[in-house]
């Protein structure tokens, strides 16, 4: 119970604090709800928080977050897609205008990419990592089989996602709104060991440092 002590304090802290000096915002996004510009998919991972290295305030992103910041392509059949709800959720009712797939460094669903896996005790986490699968086979393919681990790591969080945009576009409503210049997609990626944040330029076919 230590942990969750520890968090409830936490909210009492929030209430009188950043609720309090914040207040009329925040009932305001009560009474007129959210309307935000971007959706921002991004990693579970316990050190990347999309508002904090973006300092965003409420109501201004939509947040998806999974372990390795994939998108399953569009597959209308499947029972169960979380996902692909928040995906058509954002779209289609919020409209967004921006979509962010943020990979970042040091990515443990990456590096499981490349590690045998119990299929007993990690079924859903071996399927959903296929989706890192072209990734991994590209940079193995274009650093070779003797390559640094550091190195083959780096290249394939950065493959994954130009592969996971790719998947996005497989949905309709992105498809369309792309079409007609109401939806921008984005690649970024965020380094955990200095902050940074660089896109992906598909004219240059490499991330960039954000222009300031």
């Amino acid at each position: 119970m230590k942990n969750v002590d520890k968090l409830l304090q936490g909210n009492e802290f929030f209430q009188k604090n950043y609720f309090c000096k914040h207040e009329a915002e925040l009932l305001n996004l009560v009474s007129t709800g959210q309307d935000p510009k971007v959706l921002f998919i991004g990693c579970a991972d316990s050190r990347v928080i999309p508002t904090l290295i973006t300092n965003t305030a409420p109501g201004q992103l939509f947040v998806l977050r999974n372990v390795g910041n994939f998108v399953a392509p569009y597959k209308p059949d499947e029972d169960y897609h979380a996902m692909a709800a928040g995906i058509e959720y954002a779209v289609t009712a919020l409209n967004v205008e921006e979509v962010i797939i943020c990979g970042h460094t040091h990515c443990g669903a990456i590096a499981a990419l490349y590690e045998n896996i119990s299929e007993e005790a990690f079924v859903h986490t071996r399927k959903w990592l296929s989706l890192g699968k072209k990734a991994k086979e590209l940079a193995s393919l274009a650093l070779g089989r003797e390559a640094e681990p550091e190195k083959l790591l780096r290249l394939t969080e950065k493959l994954s996602i130009i592969f996971q945009i790719e998947n996005l576009m497989t949905y309709p409503c992105v498809r369309e709104k792309v079409a007609k210049g109401q939806l921008h997609i984005h690649g970024w990626l965020y380094y955990i060991e200095s902050g940074e944040i660089k896109y992906y330029d598909p004219d240059e076919h490499d991330f960039l440092a954000l222009k300031k």
